[in-house]
């Protein structure tokens, strides 16, 4: 990237696009709290967990971007390495896949603001964590995380039984394979991720170190001039 880009790039970065992701995440939180909204992602069991969670999570995203740098300096004293948020996101998940919690809310309008809430915190506390978290972190807090979607996933696809009242079996067991299958394709992309950053960090210490892949040729000797 030319010197005559990244200006602009830095101005923009820095500038008017935290306040534009503020914006938009404020905007898919007030649409997804909608009635219409919530009755057509909460009418089918996949679509209530693999479409509303991850949306509302990412209207929290979106909306940690736009926090001020003093109030996320805030955060950041009592969130050291990420592992606060982290914690956090992951406790909050858990209670969140138990059917039951489906199950009441629909019912309780009570516990459906306190998901959504709860989703919505999940989503910032992602944003804010990931970064600070490092790599070691991050594998531990994702490998439990998928190896719990994953395990729920299964449980839902092979219950004999309904689960969640309010859906049928046959929806449950679409929302296990659902829950499987992205559980599996995160892992995959992770672990490819990891792969190719070790990669590319030792290519870039074989380049600081001066001593490429590939030994270069030695020189020829230099000839001797008769006397």
């Amino acid at each position: 990237m030319t010197a005559r880009w990244r200006a602009p790039l830095a101005a923009l970065a820095g500038g008017w696009l935290p306040a534009h992701q503020g914006v938009v995440g404020l905007m898919i939180a007030i649409a997804l709290a909608l009635p219409a909204s919530r009755h057509a992602l909460e009418l089918s069991m996949w679509r209530h967990m693999v479409l509303q969670y991850p949306l509302w999570m990412l209207a929290g995203a979106l909306l940690a971007g736009a926090l001020p740098a003093r109030m996320r300096g805030a955060i950041a004293r009592w969130n050291a390495s990420g592992i606060t948020g982290l914690l956090y996101a992951g406790a909050a998940l858990s209670v969140l896949m138990i059917p039951r919690v489906l199950d009441l809310a629909l019912l309780h309008p009570g516990i459906e603001a306190t998901k959504c809430a709860a989703l919505l915190l999940t989503g910032v506390a992602l944003r804010l964590s990931w970064q600070a978290a490092g790599l070691v972190v991050q594998s531990f807090f994702l490998g439990n995380l998928l190896l719990m979607g994953a395990v729920v996933g299964q449980l839902y696809a092979n219950s004999p039984l309904r689960l969640c009242n309010a859906y049928l079996l046959g929806d449950q067991e679409r929302l296990g394979r659902w829950l499987t299958g992205i559980s599996a394709a995160l892992a995959v992309a992770w672990i490819a991720q990891v792969m190719w950053w070790i990669v590319r960090r030792e290519a870039d210490a074989r380049t600081m170190a001066g001593t490429p892949g590939t030994p270069a040729a030695p020189e020829p000797p230099a000839s001797r001039t008769p006397q």
